[in-house]
C-alpha cells in the first residue's frame, strides 16, 4: 500500500510537470496556471519527500535490503 501512494505521488509530480509546460508553451508565460503548476509540483515534491522519509522511519520502507 505504502509503494502506491509513493508511485502515486511520483505520477502527480510528473502530471504536474508536463500540465506547467503545457501551459508555458500554450499561454506564453501571460498567465499564472505555470506558477500555480510549479507550486502544485513543490508540494507534491515535499509531500513525497516526507512520506519517504517517514516511512523510512518508521520502518515501512527499507534501504537497499541485502540480496
Amino acid at each position: 500500500m505504502l509503494k502506491a501512494v509513493v508511485i502515486l505521488l511520483m505520477l502527480a509530480v510528473i502530471f504536474s510537470l508536463f500540465s506547467g509546460l503545457f501551459f508555458l508553451i500554450k499561454d506564453g508565460g501571460k498567465t499564472n496556471r505555470v506558477v500555480n503548476s510549479l507550486t502544485v509540483r513543490v508540494a507534491l515534491s515535499v509531500l513525497l519527500l516526507l512520506v519517504i522519509l517517514i516511512s523510512l522511519w518508521q520502518g515501512g520502507l527499507v534501504l537497499n535490503p541485502t540480496p
